[in-house]
């Protein structure tokens, strides 16, 4: 069993080799790790383990909390695959699709930019629908989105009125960004948290330009 945890750190040497040991007491691996953001004095970072079938994931926490000024900031199941350079990955699987390249690229994002789901969302006579949708993503669609047509990536408000209930419900944090200047936005749920952060907002409006650049 994987989980994907992120965990903010004070950002000084030794920080990590600490967390990794008190992780590896409660018989927990780390198979990868990918620094989110650093800021003054501290960073975050997610950490994907491997723990023993049965393990709760609540002794993962109290390991790494029990550490001096480390915060776990949300743990999630994961089964995605591991690899380095995902963008690239998906930017080279898009442009090499021979059809759907929407969907490709929408399949792709979740494990790349590590959410739950992600969409395809374009304006018509009737005003927003979905054009696709990788698998996971809610059956209710947002038919109404106030802050399209969209400049750049954005974090957006969960709890705003255009957001259906059930997203509400489930607690999703969103993100968006035009894909290109086609028109249409990507847009990323990630139902439990946490929030986006400001890097992780850069990451996909990076991805979603270079694809608008491919689909052309």
């Amino acid at each position: 069993m994987s989980y994907l945890l992120r965990v903010q750190l004070p950002d000084r040497p030794g920080s990590l080799g600490s967390l990794a040991v008190a992780l590896g007491s409660v018989g927990a691996d780390i198979l990868s790790l990918d620094v989110v953001e650093r800021g003054a004095g501290f960073a975050i970072d997610d950490l994907v383990v491997d723990v023993e079938p049965g393990s709760l994931p609540d002794t993962l926490i109290t390991a790494a909390e029990n550490l001096p000024d480390v915060r776990v900031d949300s743990i999630r199941p994961y089964a995605g695959i591991l690899d380095t350079h995902r963008e690239l990955e998906l930017i080279d699987q898009v442009a090499t699709a021979a059809d759907d390249r929407l969907q490709v690229l929408v399949d792709g994002a979740p494990r790349v930019l590590r959410v739950g789901w992600s969409t395809i969302v374009a304006l018509g006579g009737r005003g927003a629908y979905r054009v696709v949708g990788s698998a996971g993503a809610p059956e209710t669609h947002a038919t109404h989105v106030p802050w399209m047509p969209l400049e750049k990536a954005t974090a957006l408000d969960g709890d705003a009125d255009w957001v259906p209930q059930v997203w509400q419900d489930m607690n999703t944090t969103l993100a968006a960004a035009p894909v290109g200047s086609s028109g249409q936005v990507l847009m990323l749920g990630r139902p439990g948290g946490p929030e986006f952060r400001p890097s992780e907002i850069a990451r996909l409006g990076y991805l979603a330009g270079i694809v608008g650049t491919v689909l052309g």
